[in-house]
């Protein structure tokens, strides 16, 4: 599975001009899942991002987690992380996972990021969805596993 974490002040998305999913202070998670990628992946990327420290701490070093600060997380699906772009103009997604196995795989991934204590709304899975941000930093990470 892919990830591109982002921290942020907030997040919002919405469809159709409704807003289903925000988050605070915290994470917008964009994620893919891959061809050939499972259950275990998903918590195992889940595990990677609950704990990864990009958080500044007192001294305003990268040093504390997303569970460290108390932060939330919105979870959207996106599979154009699978982008091949090696050759040619076009990208290609053939790497991406079935759409059945994708919604599968993302909600698996929300509610394990969930059951570790981080608070986790999502978008909607292969909606047309219109999300805005305030970056905080910027801090951008990829993540796969």
């Amino acid at each position: 599975m892919r990830a591109l974490l982002q921290r942020v002040s907030e997040a919002q998305v919405r469809v159709d001009g409704e807003l289903i999913g925000q988050c605070g202070p915290g994470l917008m998670i964009l994620v893919c899942a891959m061809r050939g990628d499972t259950e275990a992946s998903a918590e195992q990327l889940a595990a990677k991002v609950s704990k990864c420290r990009i958080f500044q701490d007192d001294l305003g070093k990268m040093n504390r987690s997303v569970l460290d600060i108390g932060g939330s997380a919105l979870v959207v699906s996106q599979f154009t992380l699978s982008a091949d772009t090696r050759s040619g103009n076009r990208p290609g997604f053939s790497t991406a996972a079935a759409p059945e196995d994708g919604d599968r795989l993302y909600t698996h991934f929300a509610q394990a990021l969930q059951g570790l204590g981080v608070p986790v709304e999502t978008g909607r899975f292969g909606a047309d969805m219109k999300v805005s941000l305030v970056n905080d930093g910027p801090v951008t990470i990829w993540m796969e596993v």
